[in-house]
């Protein structure tokens, strides 16, 4: 046999070798060959020089191919027997030995092939000895062992393969009866004892995976499988194979185990997990996520993107946080999204989107992990309202308590100075005017103290529930009330509300505020022209606005808009006004979860936008 040296073979000397040999290139391309090699595989000269010799043998095993890669690595192969038909001749056998061939670099330039005819050796060995040379010589590199059955001589062989598996002696005699014992109690030796009475009986052929007892009483798995031989359509015997497949099956039943537990808490987590591949399709999403996208099944979300549930533009800002992930490799952590589904359905998140990576260090997707944080955005909205209620209601507070100590003060310093007044006076009718402004002071006190006792009761009468009102029939309710005081001023009311406009309001709030705006817009008419109110209303954000317009004398916002709505404020030189309506009326609306807003123009009119909460 040619050694693995560092020669530039001589095509002339090659062609001369006794022994059958091929030099193949790291293309596998046969570059030389001996015409023993051309004689033994029936090849033309001509056809063999340039061609891979998976174009010349087109039926090479795998264990051949797999050879000649563990060649060019640098490994010497192991003595491989094929069998091949060569025309319309029998099956012919060689054995082949491979070694890699170097140069004088000791560079691997490709393989040395070297084949023996094996043709007549394996003819002359009977049948059933070449069967269980072709089974042995496989069992010995994939644990797989032999047996078969004689039912004439009621025989039982193993190969060495076979006992190997069940841990008995090289000297080991089988028989059937101890094949079937081998076999667990339960599940296992039923199954096989009814395997073998049907293959025997019915010639049904088995292969099934069970456990067996071994001779020194180790459980293992195996796959065991029989078929049976047939001569003159008379069953004479079955063949079949063992397999240990014992650590692969524990193998796998481990990787279920981590898998399952993985798995549970995955599915057990308060989050919503979810994997991703580079285009971004769900190729894992736990019990959280499938209830988020409304599924029942793992396999509905498997290979959809968000596009298939969200809507668009959530879906492609969901996208560019995945390609930003994946293509720099840093993780997205803690992000606040929101996730807007296609029925409109809008879910706040805390994600986390963290990239993973393969064996090989590169990218092969991501993971994320989105914590529901709908509830605490709510929690958060309402406690920023309740601040701001309450920041308000502190300054109403303070204010309230500002005008109290004013008001009361300044009337008891007048009780107090007409007193003194009244007990050092002397003459009788300067003594009766003394009483008479007694009287009109306490009338003055009392008409405060309803005032604010009024204040005090729109901002703590928490029974009061708001309805469903018609707009325009309140309205004309208060026109009616106010149809003498109306018609005297001259007044002209556009009303351009529909009838079919409904707010939510309290009632007797609604008529307070429509009054003193009503009033309010006649006390400051315009001297030169008569008074004009215009009606008209508007939805916006979750407000029914009723907007209020009149064409008096206006005010100057930029000089009182922070005093507008005081108590007791007044900006015009009108004897009537108390500044006591709008106060008031700004209370109502604000208990009623409204606001109001102002345009104005000096000389031209003023604008008041009353706006209704539909909500609450």
């Amino acid at each position: 046999m040619l050694k693995s040296s560092q020669i530039d073979p001589n095509n002339y000397l090659i062609k001369q070798l006794p022994k059958a040999t091929a030099f193949l290139n790291k293309k596998l391309e046969v570059i030389y060959a001996s015409d023993q090699w051309i004689e033994d595989f029936e090849f033309s000269n001509g056809k063999v020089i340039g061609k891979k010799i998976g174009e010349l043998l087109t039926h090479l095993s795998k264990d051949l191919q797999k050879d000649f890669k563990d060649c060019l690595k640098g490994n010497n192969g192991s003595g491989i027997k094929e069998c091949y038909n060569v025309k319309d001749n029998p099956k012919k056998w060689n054995e082949w030995t491979n070694i890699p061939w170097y140069d004088e670099k000791e560079n691997i330039i490709g393989v040395i092939v070297q084949t023996e005819s094996i043709t007549q050796k394996i003819n002359n060995i009977p049948n059933i000895e070449r069967l269980q040379l072709l089974i042995e010589e496989k069992s010995s590199n994939s644990s797989i062992g032999s047996w078969q059955y004689d039912a004439e001589l009621n025989s039982l062989w193993w190969c060495e393969m076979s006992k190997q598996i069940h841990e008995v002696p090289k000297d080991f005699a089988p028989k059937i009866e101890t094949f079937i014992d081998f076999f667990k109690e339960g599940h296992s030796k039923n199954t096989i004892s009814m395997a073998f009475f049907e293959a025997s009986e019915k010639g049904i052929s088995w292969k099934e995976e069970l456990q067996i007892v071994t001779e020194k009483g180790n459980e293992k798995w195996i796959i065991t499988t029989g078929k049976p031989i047939y001569k003159n359509d008379k069953c004479i015997g079955l063949v079949g194979t063992f397999q240990d497949i014992n650590e692969q099956v524990i193998t796998n039943k481990k990787t279920e185990e981590n898998e399952l537990l993985l798995r549970t808490l995955i599915d057990s987590l308060p989050m919503n997990v979810f994997v991703k591949d580079l285009d971004s399709r769900k190729i894992l999403v736990n019990k959280s996520e499938l209830n988020f996208l409304g599924l029942k099944h793992e396999s509905e979300a498997l290979g959809k993107t968000d596009f298939d549930f969200l809507n668009k533009k959530n879906a492609q800002i969901g996208r560019e946080e995945d390609i930003m992930v994946m293509e720099n490799g840093i993780p997205m952590l803690k992000k606040e999204t929101t996730n807007i589904k296609k029925d409109g359905t809008t879910t706040s998140f805390l994600t986390s989107k963290i990239p993973i990576k393969g064996a090989n260090g590169k990218i092969t997707g991501l993971v994320g992990l989105s914590l529901d944080i709908s509830d605490l955005k709510k929690k958060e909205e309402e406690l920023k309202n309740l601040i701001n209620v309450t920041s308000l209601q502190n300054k109403k507070l303070v204010n309230f308590a500002h005008i109290v100590s004013h008001n009361l003060r300044s009337h008891t310093a007048n009780f107090s100075m007409l007193l003194e007044f009244l007990v050092s006076e002397k003459d009788e009718e300067e003594k009766q005017n003394l009483i008479n402004m007694l009287v009109e002071a306490s009338d003055h006190l009392l008409e405060t103290l309803n005032n604010l006792n009024e204040v005090v009761v729109i901002n703590t009468n928490v029974n009061l529930k708001k309805q469903n009102i018609c707009l325009n029939k309140k309205i004309k309710s208060v026109e009616k009330n106010l149809s003498v005081f109306l018609k005297n001023k001259n007044v002209n009311i556009i009303n351009n509300i529909g009838d079919n406009v409904k707010i939510k309001a309290i009632p007797a709030y609604l008529d307070s505020i429509l009054t003193n705006f009503f009033t309010n817009s006649v006390m400051y008419k315009s001297p030169d022209r008569d008074p004009i109110i215009k009606l008209s209303s508007s939805s916006e954000n979750g407000y029914t606005i009723l907007s209020i317009s009149d064409n008096g004398l206006g005010i100057d916002l930029k000089k009182y808009g922070d005093k507008l709505f005081g108590m007791y404020k007044t900006f015009h030189n009108n004897p009537d006004a108390k500044g006591i309506g709008l106060f008031l009326a700004k209370n109502q609306i604000e208990a009623m979860n409204g606001k109001i807003t102002t345009s104005s123009e000096v000389g031209k009119g003023t604008t008041f936008n009353i706006h209704f909460n539909e909500n609450n």
